[in-house]
């Protein structure tokens, strides 16, 4: 606890442009963390192999573009 009293205090003392750096930092260690910690789900993997004798892979790949715009 003493530790984020002693941060806050060195924060109240920046200069506003020093201040969005740090915001910036904090954000992008936060980002990294989670990269770092969080695995990629592919549990969609294959959801849609019934269809692959039906539509080639670039038809299902312009299907996926229009479904995004939507």
């Amino acid at each position: 606890m003493e530790t984020i009293k002693k941060i806050e205090q060195k924060i109240q003392e920046l200069p506003p442009y020093l201040l969005e750096e740090v915001d910036d930092f904090i954000i992008s260690k936060k980002g990294k963390k989670q990269k770092q910690t969080g695995r990629l789900k592919q549990d969609w993997a294959g959801a849609l192999s019934q269809f692959s004798n039906q539509f080639s892979s670039i038809e299902s790949q312009k299907k996926a573009l229009e479904w995004r715009k939507k």
